[in-house]
């Protein structure tokens, strides 16, 4: 796999085009072959990167300048259209590379079953890896509708492979009784509809461990983000969202990763959704990567 080129499309505002100078690379998942209800979210990487140009390379935030930190943005991941396992495969070669290469891997969704197999490398590197986890829903499902590769297992994978304990949910309102109650069998870490006062609360108990962090669009309310495929009323809001984004880069932990999942802009004509993305992408990188 080449990186002296990226694979397609415009780029992240402020992107280099130096592989081997970067501290992180930036890539997309454009992959909604398991959406459960509207499909729509392989178009949200390209989209977040076309609507990162509105913003400012400076965040008054977090007083940090893009420049101030290298990354290369290697565009969307080529996946086999309709074919789930060996899109996963794709992922997790690509990711692996780029942990080889001494990369921070930021990905772009794509739905959320994407986030599997790059936390199984990222754990592979790190393997007192923990996961914070900002949704609307839990994704602990062991199968949907019989199928076990789906948007909706992703986190009982992650539980299942680095053990519950190391798992922190924020913001979940939407989930199964069954679910509910795997996360006191597994230990998992789980604060359901709240996300800044509960994060902050944990943030200590992570200091200096590896962190990959994991933040689902339709943890906002569907006021504040529409353009996704399974919107769920009562969520957080835009500010809400930057303020956990700058709780954990304010914090001690070490963050290795991350990842934005399930834009789905055809259903935001406003474009307030992929806007929003980027955005939080753009916090993320002066936030995660030192």
């Amino acid at each position: 796999m080449r990186f002296d080129e990226k694979y397609s499309g415009n780029v992240f505002i402020g992107a280099g085009d130096d592989f081997d100078r970067a501290q992180a690379v930036i890539y997309g998942m454009p992959m909604d072959w398991t959406v459960s209800f509207r499909p729509g979210s392989r178009f949200g990487p390209a989209r977040i990167r076309e609507s990162s140009l509105v913003h400012e390379e400076y965040s008054h935030y977090l007083q940090r300048e893009l420049s101030e930190v290298t990354y290369f943005d290697a565009g969307d991941i080529p996946l086999p259209f309709g074919n789930a396992e060996k899109s996963l495969q794709c992922i997790r070669q690509f990711v692996r590379k780029v942990l080889d290469a001494g990369k921070f891997p930021l990905g772009l969704g794509g739905e959320h079953l994407v986030t599997w197999p790059v936390v199984e490398e990222v754990y592979r590197a790190y393997p007192d890896l923990a996961v914070i986890h900002i949704d609307a829903h839990a994704d602990l499902r062991t199968d949907y509708e019989g199928e076990i590769y789906s948007h909706a297992t992703p986190l009982r994978k992650i539980a299942e492979r680095i053990g519950g304990e190391n798992l922190y949910q924020f913001g979940i309102r939407s989930m199964t009784k069954e679910e509910v109650m795997y996360t006191g069998e597994a230990g998992i870490h789980f604060y359901p509809f709240d996300v800044v006062e509960p994060l902050k609360q944990c943030l200590p108990e992570l200091k200096g461990r590896p962190v990959y962090v994991t933040i689902d669009i339709d943890a906002l309310d569907p006021a504040h983000a529409p353009g996704t495929g399974t919107p769920e009323p009562g969520g957080i809001t835009t500010r809400e969202m930057l303020q956990a984004i700058h709780a954990i880069a304010r914090s001690e932990v070490r963050v290795v990763g991350a990842d934005l999942v399930e834009v789905a802009p055809c259903y935001d004509h406003s474009e307030q959704t992929p806007i929003l993305a980027a955005k939080l992408v753009r916090e993320m990188l002066l936030g995660f990567v030192k």
